[in-house]
């Protein structure tokens, strides 16, 4: 859907929007609702097709807005802090506290890592390296834990575009968190990195079919379960975590990146399920 000054929907695709058709692809209902962001002509053509293709709902909308305006006690006060508002457009209030128990966890990490120097307990910033981002991750696509995932669901960027908003703001905070740990504690910066990246990655691209935080819970649960808790008992890391394994990181972070992208028209449907 073009976005070019005069470059409208056609009057049957918005016949077909209006009606619930499913004989059009999610991806061009999709397109559509963004052109709708930016159009108001397209709009105005949707609401004269609502009126004459379902009357019932027209009649419904116009008796239902006097009713919210009655009820109305004022409007919301905006946030006064423009970077809040623009933080809260890139993930929701709900990832807050597990983003935070997250850099706690590398912060814990990391201090545990310099007061056993002594080499005899294997890198916990390496170990946990891995699954820290996937916490918050789970929490961004949690519909039980986010309030407002019923219109996330309804947005016209609820696909891939969303995930990987959700999932950089997650990395944003984490990847620095990381990587300062990884040089304070003389870890390399590769595999302090790559193995999250590699894992968030994986979320994604395992979360296009059974759900992103679905995804994110049973990768963690398998990393702990198959190498965190072994490496503590023997007190050394696994060949997973040595310095030649980098290429094998960085292998598996792109494939997920193209299997994620290969699979974007499925994320719409992951976070109904997931909302639900």
């Amino acid at each position: 859907m073009s976005r070019s000054p005069g470059a409208h929907a056609s009057q049957e695709l918005i016949t077909s929007y209006v009606l619930g058709e499913a004989s059009q692809p999610p991806e061009r209902m999709w397109a559509l609702e963004t052109h709708l962001d930016d159009c108001a002509r397209c709009r105005q053509r949707v609401a004269e097709a609502t009126a004459t293709q379902v009357p019932d709902v027209a009649r419904m909308l116009d008796g239902l807005w006097p009713v919210v305006e009655a009820a109305a006690v004022g409007t919301p006060a905006p946030s006064r802090s423009r970077l809040l508002r623009h933080a809260r457009r890139w993930a929701p209030p709900s990832v807050l506290p597990w983003l935070l128990m997250s850099v706690l966890v590398v912060g814990a990490a990391m201090v545990l890592d310099l007061l056993g120097a002594s080499g005899h307990v294997p890198s916990l910033v390496l170990l946990l390296g891995p699954v820290t981002p996937l916490a918050a991750v789970a929490a961004a696509w949690s519909g039980r834990l986010d309030p407002m995932a019923e219109l996330t669901m309804a947005s016209p960027r609820a696909g891939l575009a969303m995930v990987l908003r959700r999932t950089a703001a997650v990395l944003a905070v984490l990847i620095p968190t990381l990587a300062a740990a990884g040089g304070l504690t003389g870890a390399s910066w590769a595999l302090s990195l790559l193995p999250g990246l590699a894992f968030t990655l994986g979320a994604l691209a395992l979360g296009s079919v059974v759900g992103v935080d679905r995804a994110a819970t049973a990768l963690g649960s398998l990393w702990t379960v198959a190498v965190v808790l072994p490496s503590l008992f023997t007190t050394s890391l696994p060949v997973l975590l040595a310095q030649a394994s980098v290429p094998l990181w960085a292998l598996a972070a792109v494939t997920a990146a193209l299997i994620t992208a290969l699979r974007a028209g499925a994320f719409a449907t992951t976070f109904r399920s997931a909302a639900r």
